[in-house]
């Protein structure tokens, strides 16, 4: 008989990444939420820097990385944990923090990767229903139970790409009780400019229950090093390096990182980049009368299917024709949508253009359909 695997991990699905751009001609990658800039020259430089040690092994503690992250942020080192990407962090606290039989609440249309987390750990997943695709306060703390041990939040949230005011925030951990920890995911959190929000960081001097989460794979662009971090109380830090790897962050993530935090201006240049993107891309759909959820992200969910419009699945395959690959978001429950990654001018052009073309055929088949000639054939 061959070793037996614990029998929750067979109801686990394993999470699928966005889809590479595979095929002749060009073809445009808009997937997985990268930034179409790259990656800042300071960091490019600095991670090759490293090749010639590559032989010996990284500081387990990455203290060069928690330096520069406690100084960009103006926050205390010894409450940063470096990580393999938000994952990563992700299934730490899932590991320290959650048995079989212990319940995390996330909104209805949350990261996947919170509920593959508790699924390892045992842990049933509670998933709120949305308002207006998104979360809801109130609904979420109605469904605390003795059971609760996490509440994770993306804010803002993939793959709506809502978000929740800064006063809502601190509402929600307002009425958590104390044993119940939230999350905070700000993956995204660098493009938003919305006047109401915060990512809401200073709560995690304030109580002795809150965990955020950062990624250096956006705003950075360094999403092939696996690289992020957590802000949380020392004592949580302390329980989560005591179930990390020992080398859990490569040397040339942790060089790499600490450039990418020095070189602002990248930042700003991804930021104004997304800005002027979002608005233009949505301004398209607009007049493509193609439907949208509003988004503060780098990214925008489009809603197909419509009376006499084209499904989700015809308009993925139609882009992925002209070398353009959007993702598919039925896993989230929303299969009627597709995620579009804002990218390079050049990409959202092309992604403009397909769509028009696309919704022009089908007007053009609708109004054939319909006309005088048809009914009497």
């Amino acid at each position: 008989m061959p070793p037996k695997p614990l029998s929750n991990l067979a109801q686990i699905i394993p999470y699928k990444g966005g889809d590479p751009a595979v095929g002749a001609g060009r073809t445009y990658k808009l997937s997985a939420n990268e930034n179409p800039l790259g990656c800042s020259a300071a960091a490019k430089a600095a991670f090759q820097a490293t090749a010639n040690t590559l032989s010996l092994y990284p500081d387990g503690q990455a203290k060069l990385l928690r330096g520069q992250i406690a100084q960009s942020y103006a926050l205390p080192t010894e409450q940063i944990l470096c990580t393999a990407g938000s994952d990563e962090a992700f299934q730490l606290l899932a590991r320290a923090y959650l048995a079989p039989g212990d319940e995390i609440i996330q909104s209805e249309h949350g990261f996947l990767v919170y509920r593959l987390v508790a699924q390892q750990s045992g842990a049933e997943t509670i998933s709120v229903r949305e308002r207006q695709m998104v979360a809801d306060v109130d609904a979420m703390l109605a469904a605390v139970t003795e059971r609760t041990r996490i509440v994770f939040l993306a804010n803002p949230n993939n793959p709506t790409g809502t978000y929740l005011p800064a006063s809502e925030v601190y509402r929600l951990h307002k009425g958590l009780p104390d044993r119940v920890m939230l999350v905070l995911d700000l993956a995204y959190a660098e493009y938003v400019e919305a006047k109401d929000y915060s990512a809401c960081m200073e709560l995690v001097a304030q109580a002795e229950n809150v965990v955020v989460t950062r990624t250096f794979s956006k705003i950075h662009g360094l999403a092939a090093l696996r690289l992020g971090w957590v802000y949380a109380p020392e004592a949580i830090i302390d329980t989560l390096q005591r179930v990390r790897g020992p080398f859990n962050v490569s040397a040339p993530a942790q060089a790499a990182g600490a450039a990418a935090l020095k070189d602002q201006a990248f930042v700003a240049q991804s930021i104004e980049h997304n800005r002027v993107e979002l608005v233009r891309v949505t301004a398209a759909l607009e007049r493509l009368n193609i439907s949208y959820c509003p988004s503060v992200g780098n990214f925008v969910l489009m809603h197909f299917g419509q009376k006499n419009g084209p499904t989700s699945a015809e308009v993925d395959a139609f882009l992925r024709a002209h070398g353009l690959v959007l993702r598919p978001v039925a896993a989230y429950g929303l299969k009627d949508w597709l995620r579009l990654s804002i990218g390079t001018v050049e990409a959202n052009e092309a992604v403009i253009a397909a769509l028009a073309d696309l919704i022009g055929q089908r007007q053009a088949e609708t109004v054939a359909a319909n006309s005088p000639e048809t009914a009497r054939a």
